[in-house]
């Protein structure tokens, strides 16, 4: 019972299963995001860090528990997605534009790979699959950032 709770919940509700689940997995992940802008009182860029923390320590956990049932890496897991897709969103403005710029961002960083982003999948079991999208994640946020700034300084 608790083995099937933590696939469902490593592949988001089966997510996992499709073809392109974590491609899937973020654009559900974009979804819960523009819903949470929509609501004044959750737009507390707090909530946001607190919901992808805990998404992230999830993700390690259920991660490590269906690992040795699905293999190591699974492409059914995709919490790591939802936890990249959140932590490039972090603080930045709610714009859907933005939303859609993190989204293409951080699928190119999690496909592709670059500046280190593989090397966090040689890290132990969960921590591994969770931090090679945690780092694209970042990268992501960083570059939506420099976006933000450049039209600020230039388009408005």
């Amino acid at each position: 019972m608790i083995l099937k709770l933590n696939k469902i919940i490593a592949s988001i509700f089966g997510i996992g299963y499709l073809k392109g689940g974590g491609t899937y997995a973020a654009l559900v992940t974009c979804g819960f995001i523009w819903l949470l802008w929509q609501n004044p009182v959750l737009q507390n860029p707090l909530y946001l860090l607190i919901i992808t923390i805990v998404i992230t320590l999830l993700g390690v956990y259920v991660s490590n528990k269906v690992e040795p049932d699905w293999g190591e890496d699974s492409s059914r897991v995709v919490i790591d997605e939802v936890a990249g897709m959140l932590i490039s969103i972090l603080f930045i403005p709610a714009n859907i534009y933005f939303l859609l710029a993190g989204f293409i961002l951080f699928r190119f960083f999690d496909i592709v790979k670059p500046l280190y982003i593989r090397k966090m999948e040689a890290l132990p079991s969960g921590t591994g699959v969770m931090m090679d999208d945690v780092l694209a994640g970042v990268y992501s946020n960083i570059l939506l950032w420099v976006g933000y700034f450049v039209w600020i300084m230039f388009f408005k």
